[in-house]
């Protein structure tokens, strides 16, 4: 009898495993639950986005908004009057995409979600696997268009914390070169985005130029290792980067409903 039809007998969740096997799908389950919720109930606030010369994550690039962050203007008159209006909602599709198709998180969120399976070892509530080969998981196979997108937002927010450079008196509204206790929230944000989406599997296929060997080939031999070296740590990066990215929000909104003081550094 093969080790897969010994699988396929096991009931859901029977196992001989003694671990608490248990465990790290439901931390997951928690965290990317309260990641969604909170994330979802931010991006449809549309308000205390912007403090001063910060700008939440979640809401940069700001293409239509109400702050003086925003690119093009307030509210478009082509949005549809019965749809609540948000920067955050057009724009947050490209990294929530590149999340969603990441391939640490697949194995995360199928485990944690929908058991497929729970753990290793253990019995999962159906008889047959699909895999990722038909509809509607084949369409994971646009992460690697998705890094595109994510590297253009690794842009976006690092010119943030250049703008976090920089703060204006309300008195006289001279502009002068500081540090806050935000500029390094944000910065800080942007480090562990770049950790993520730098050390992504699908840059290190693209800098390795999809070569079977990189003799000789010094500078995509340089690359591959350098993403290959955040890749090894790719699962700390993407929690880091999820959690903080969350935190960056919160701060700033935090800030703009004046419950924190934004502490000036310099």
């Amino acid at each position: 009898m093969s080790y897969s039809d010994v699988l396929k007998r096991r009931a859901f969740g029977e196992t001989s495993r003694r671990d608490a096997w248990w465990i790290q799908p439901l931390v997951v389950f928690l965290a990317l639950s309260g990641f969604i919720v909170y994330s979802t109930w931010a991006a449809f606030q549309n308000a205390h986005y912007a403090f001063g010369s910060y700008l939440s994550p979640f809401y940069s690039p700001e293409l239509f908004g109400d702050s003086p962050h925003s690119w093009f203007g307030p509210k478009p008159g082509w949005w549809p009057g019965f749809l609540p209006f948000s920067p955050a909602l057009l724009i947050l599709w490209a990294p929530g995409g590149f999340r969603l198709t990441c391939y640490y998180y697949r194995g995360a969120y199928y485990k944690a979600f929908w058991s497929d399976p729970p753990s290793c070892a253990v019995g999962e509530p159906r008889k047959s696997y699909r895999g990722e080969a038909s509809f509607p998981l084949i369409l994971q196979n646009v992460h690697r268009y998705f890094l595109y997108l994510a590297l253009a937002f690794l842009l976006f927010l690092s010119h943030d914390v250049w703008k976090g450079l920089w703060f204006t008196d309300p008195v006289t509204g001279e502009t002068t070169f500081g540090l806050g206790v935000g500029t390094l929230v944000l910065a800080a944000n942007v480090v562990f985005l770049g950790g993520y989406t730098l050390g992504c599997h699908s840059l290190r296929h693209l800098v390795g130029g999809a070569r079977d060997s990189l003799a000789g080939q010094p500078a995509r031999q340089f690359n591959y290792r350098c993403v290959s070296c955040l890749n090894r740590k790719h699962m700390v990066w993407a929690w880091m980067s999820l959690c903080w990215v969350a935190f960056s929000d919160l701060y700033v909104r935090l800030c703009s409903m004046g419950v924190w003081t934004d502490w000036r550094i310099l």
